[in-house]
């Protein structure tokens, strides 16, 4: 791959001032360089995190080199194309035009970089443990390359002392030190696909360092990148800040979800009762039911902090009654459309056809992490029942960890006539360009469990809210 940035045929900083293991890293001239925009920015993993921060780098006026172990990523990127939905191919072309993005496989280029960020995946074991093992082998594979002063950050949600005692100690093994020849910081990934009002540089980060320079360098760094930063005490306090973000979202649905099911049994519309509440100017913050959770963060995060928990005794059934609650859901809605077929046509579910609409995790995105949707598809073909999908931003459904056996099924147009052959549609995932006034005037039954068709001043018998 050619090199097309003129700067990187020399190693920078560090090494090319001469600077040996041992002897301190100038922090100043790197403070002065990320102010300046004039260093060189290195992002690992490319994907829902990685790309947009990168781009954002590169549109802020730094240098910014990709690297990512997918060949064909590596590749649309460098000929100006994208991936991703949210993120446009034309604002990619015009940093590649720029020269100040481009994207590597090649990770002994890590030493033509100043600051190294890593944005990779944190999923959980089948045992519902922190798998970190995309967090290690990356950490192994930047170890080699790491030389005197480079700030090293890592964004990827984790449980408190991972950055401290999983990261530094591997990056500390060829004798260079955390603090004095490099810099190690943590810093929480915010991003929100499809989030229109809200985009990287929009968003305030939150840095912890391991000591003040290293705080100091990474404040400098996103100082030039994004609207704020926010410093904390350690790395461990910046790791608890995103659990805490995410466990708190996942407790206010899991409580919302839980009235939706008392207000229901009282014949009580748990949608009307928030859009009441939410005209409290204080003391109250809506959060919306759901068919259950999914993204990369809610319904994994909360467990981070409930393993490492258990390391110091303390049982976190706060956390987990919520995980319960929501993990339970997708089962709800299954058993909701089978009493409402029941009810209205008298079929049972073996044999039925159900369109399940939205395969992705929240409205308006392409990504199916954690989708409930999915399970809902597995629980419904497991009674017996033939299920199609509609998603208008997924032509098919990718590769999952949860779920491989959907990989390459794909979505069945959505018209009149094939709303009108199948005997339940679920609405699992309320995206916009869907006609849900085509589908309430020609399914014979419909289950929300987004309140789409009420919040479009939609209504038939044949919708049940769930």
């Amino acid at each position: 791959m050619n090199n097309i940035f003129p700067e990187f045929t020399g190693l920078k900083t560090g090494l090319k001032a001469g600077l040996k293991a041992g002897e301190p890293a100038d922090v100043d001239a790197l403070v002065a360089r990320f102010r300046d925009r004039s260093a060189t920015i290195g992002v690992i993993g490319l994907g829902y995190v990685g790309l947009p921060l990168l781009r954002t780098a590169a549109e802020r006026g730094f240098a910014a080199l990709g690297f990512d172990i997918d060949g064909a990523k590596v590749e649309l990127l460098n000929a100006g194309g994208s991936y991703l939905r949210h993120i446009s191919a034309a604002s990619i072309a015009a940093v590649r035009q720029s020269g100040r993005l481009s994207a590597t496989g090649d990770f002994s280029r890590l030493a033509e970089v100043d600051a190294i960020l890593l944005c990779v995946p944190t999923p959980l074991t089948r045992q519902r443990e922190p798998d970190l093992s995309f967090i290690v082998s990356t950490t192994e594979a930047v170890a080699p390359y790491l030389r005197p002063g480079q700030l090293v950050v890592l964004e990827s949600t984790t449980y408190p002392g991972t950055t401290r005692d999983i990261m530094q100690p591997i990056l500390e093994r060829g004798g260079l030190r955390s603090g004095r020849d490099f810099f190690l910081a943590y810093s929480p990934e915010r991003e929100d696909p499809g989030n229109a009002d809200f985009a990287t540089g929009d968003i305030p980060k939150v840095v912890g360092g391991d000591g003040p320079d290293a705080l100091r360098l990474a404040c400098a760094l996103y100082d030039a990148v994004v609207t704020r930063t926010v410093p904390v005490a350690s790395l461990e306090a910046a790791e608890a800040v995103k659990l805490t973000e995410n466990i708190f979202r996942s407790v206010n649905i899991a409580l919302v979800n839980e009235l939706k099911i008392v207000f229901e049994a009282m014949g009580i519309d748990v949608w009307g009762v928030i859009e009441a509440a939410k005209t409290k100017p204080f003391g109250y913050m809506p959060f919306y039911p759901g068919p259950g959770l999914g993204g990369h963060c809610i319904p994994i995060d909360p467990f981070y902090l409930t393993w490492k928990a258990r390391e110091f005794n303390i049982s976190t059934r706060f956390i987990e009654l919520a995980g319960e609650v929501n993990t339970a859901m997708p089962q709800r809605i299954v058993e909701k459309t089978v009493e409402a077929l029941s009810e209205r046509s008298g079929k049972a579910m073996r044999g039925a056809r159900v369109l399940v609409l939205g395969v992705a995790y929240k409205k308006n995105v392409d990504d199916t992490r954690e989708s409930p949707a999915l399970t809902i598809i597995e629980l419904l073909e497991r009674r017996g029942a033939e299920v199609s999908f509609h998603d208008p931003f997924l032509a098919e459904i990718p590769p999952t960890r949860e779920h491989p056996q959907f990989t390459g099924r794909r979505s069945t147009p959505l018209s009149a006539a094939s709303a009108a052959g199948f005997d339940a549609a679920i609405i699992c995932t309320d995206h916009d360009p869907v006609d849900y006034k085509l589908l309430v005037e020609h399914s014979k039954l419909i289950i929300d469990t987004r309140n789409a068709c009420a919040r479009r001043d939609l209504a038939g018998d044949n919708v049940v809210k769930a």
